[in-house]
């Protein structure tokens, strides 16, 4: 695979001219370049460019809006629901984590929905966010069925990810951010594209059988939820909390009405905060520590996104697969 070194702010310049040029305006654009590059800046390859041509591909097919202005409103006290306007969500999550913040440092546990928007970027964002704010963040979505319920060999679920962050005083908060499959449809479409293996069983090809052919995987085939029935209860959990409680699309229904541009579909997210300061006390960051140092006292052992910390700590350009470099200049 041939790579071209590009520096973080040409990252930038990159994702946001040709999402400029393809119908965003400048605040939509500004939104989604901001994620994407930070994607790369962290090593979320399958999250970053490798995404343009799909988010290109909503705008072109008019599916997504590049112009749109999400709204929020009250559901409750402490609950806040942004409608999306069918725009990226990465836009949508601007307007409400700062809204979510606020409410849940009054009220101890806020609550936030969004409705009618197109999630195709990691969840990390939004729980580091709320971490550097001091708070505790929770984050899941569902998406298009590419997974298979624990003894079934046709989907349902969507690759469901869920994130989870944990602040930590004068520290990297503690964030991790994982689909319920096996791996993520983006990681196995990332290996396909460049020859490489996945782990055997991590899906189905079309006959149902388990394979170690990422090809086949995304090409007729289906994932696999994580520890068999576990993660299908979890990816079950997920739906409902991002579909059925936000009052958006299940993962089928989002088959049925996406016009599969390559973009993604339509959807909701459920975002939970909770402020350790008002429910656990003053001690809680002290606490704590004392916990994550015997997890690191252990042979092995690294705390989630610490990884993600480390290669954000190299301001350094990154490698970036030279053919879709090209696909994007293109568009």
């Amino acid at each position: 695979m041939n790579t071209t070194s590009i520096e973080l702010h040409k990252i930038y310049d990159l994702a946001y001219n040709v999402l400029k040029k393809n119908g965003c305006d400048e605040y939509n654009a500004e939104c989604v370049a901001t994620t994407v590059t930070h994607a790369e800046r962290d090593g979320s390859i399958s999250h970053g460019l490798f995404r343009i041509p799909g988010y290109v591909a909503s705008l072109k097919s008019k599916k997504v809006k590049g112009n749109s202005r999400p709204s929020s409103n009250f559901l409750t006290q402490n609950a806040i629901q942004v409608n999306g306007d069918y725009g990226f969500a990465p836009v949508a999550i601007k307007v409400g984590l700062p809204e979510l913040v606020k409410i849940t440092e009054k009220h101890g546990v806020g609550i936030l929905t969004i409705t009618n928007t197109h999630h195709f970027a990691a969840l990390w964002h939004e729980t580091e966010f709320l971490a550097e704010n001091n708070l505790i963040g929770l984050a899941c979505t569902a998406y298009k069925p590419s997974v298979a319920p624990a003894g079934a060999k046709k989907a349902l679920f969507g690759t469901n990810p869920i994130s989870f962050s944990w602040p930590r005083k004068n520290k990297n908060p503690v964030v991790y951010d994982m689909a319920t499959s096996t791996m993520a449809m983006g990681e196995v479409q990332v290996a396909a594209r460049d020859g490489h293996k996945v782990p055997y069983g991590t899906g189905l090809n079309k006959d149902g059988d388990k394979t170690d052919d990422p090809s086949e995987i995304a090409n007729g085939g289906v994932l696999l939820t994580f520890g068999d029935y576990k993660g299908s209860s979890i990816a079950m959990m997920i739906e409902l909390l991002a579909a059925g409680l936000v009052g958006d699309l299940f993962s089928f229904e989002a088959k049925e009405e996406d016009n599969n541009d390559g973009g993604p579909a339509r959807g909701g997210e459920f975002i939970m905060a909770f402020s350790p300061e008002l429910i656990a006390g003053k001690n809680w960051s002290e606490h704590c520590d004392k916990f994550f140092d015997q997890m690191k006292s252990l042979d092995g052992v690294r705390l989630p996104g610490e990884r993600r910390h480390r290669n954000r700590s190299d301001k350094g350009p990154r490698k970036i697969n030279s053919a879709l470099i090209e696909k994007i200049n293109s568009l």
